[in-house]
């Protein structure tokens, strides 16, 4: 933990870019999803990418150094969907604790290999954790507002979970991200303190959000002011936003984030905004010099990429980042 409180004084810290781009280029097949384990299994597996660090793990090691050697400082663990919610859709939820802590163990491993090449730069783990395919704040039924999917104990518990597992397999930090609903935050917050009390460790925080379109608004209607000051009473290491939009469409957003806390602030915008085929165009140098104002302007402690984003975009933003001085807050909050 203290090194990455030593690091993020000292340089802006880059996160790595997008795992499922990455993994896309693999184009596996079912097969290649259940393995050999799986052979068998009586659903359809392909598109789980969390399975994959248990079917095909050499891929996501290879992802994960990509990510290093494009100048990454800190990498995901692939496990974004990795709840007992999330893995309902495929009847796996008996392997969330495997999952979670296999992805974190081969994270840790390639993060200690090139911090052994070069202790001057260490590398960071962070345990990624997805607001998962249910909202805690809203109810999918049009005809009953008051019925909900998912109840806020329900999430506590499967957070808690992931959390433990994530811990064990090795993170120096928990990402709580790609939140759209608050209170699903909440909850992975208040399982994560439970963890540390448990526990009686300490471990760093990264809390990142998701503004859905051109209102300003988290999906479950928060301002940006609002989000904050629902996150804000844990002691985290950095808040943020993170994908539904690109680098230009999210930096108004970003700085009324960055001019209301004095936690530091993160941001992995996407790629711009996808075509018509759901892909992403925007190439690393546009993507540079749309990061490069977020430099200008002082508004970020870690820099990374979400969707679209390929190691490519992460060396160019590293190579930016590395001329200027992390944000120092002028915030009261």
């Amino acid at each position: 933990m203290s090194n990455i409180q030593t690091a993020i004084k000292e340089r802006i810290l880059i996160l790595d870019g997008a795992m499922g781009t990455m993994l896309q280029r693999y184009n596996f097949s079912e097969e290649d999803f259940r393995g050999v384990r799986f052979k068998d299994f009586p659903h359809s597996l392909k598109g789980n990418n969390d399975l994959l660090s248990l079917t095909q793990p050499k891929s996501i090691r290879e992802v994960h150094a990509k990510y290093f050697e494009a100048g990454a400082d800190i990498i995901e663990t692939n496990t974004f969907s990795s709840t007992t919610i999330g893995m309902a859709d495929y009847h796996l939820e008996d392997l969330v604790y495997e999952m979670n802590f296999q992805s974190a163990k081969i994270a840790r491993e390639v993060a200690d290999e090139f911090t052994a090449k070069n202790p001057e730069k260490p590398r960071f783990v962070a345990g990624s954790i997805g607001p998962t395919n249910r909202t805690a704040s809203m109810s999918p039924d049009v005809n009953d507002p008051g019925y909900r999917a998912v109840t806020f104990d329900d999430l506590r518990v499967a957070y808690k979970q992931q959390v433990e597992a994530l811990m064990d397999g090795g993170c120096d930090l928990l990402l709580v991200e790609t939140i759209f609903d608050t209170l699903n935050a909440k909850a992975a917050l208040f399982a994560i303190e439970e963890v540390k009390d448990e526990r009686n460790i300490d471990i760093p925080i990264m809390v990142s959000g998701t503004i859905t379109d051109a209102s300003g608004r988290t999906l479950s209607g928060q301002t940006v002011e609002a989000f904050l000051v629902s996150v804000s009473h844990i002691p985290l290491l950095s808040v943020g936003f993170n994908c539904a939009l690109g680098a230009d469409l999210l930096k108004p957003y970003l700085k009324t984030l960055s001019h209301n806390t004095s936690f530091n602030v993160s941001a992995h915008p996407n790629a711009g905004l996808p075509n018509a085929f759901g892909e992403y165009d925007e190439t690393p140098e546009e993507m540079q010099a749309q990061i490069k104002t977020y430099l200008d302007d002082n508004l970020v402690n870690i820099i990374g990429g979400c969707c679209g984003t390929t190691p490519a975009h992460i060396k160019l933003i590293a190579d930016i980042a590395k001329n200027y001085k992390p944000r120092v807050s002028t915030a009261v909050m």
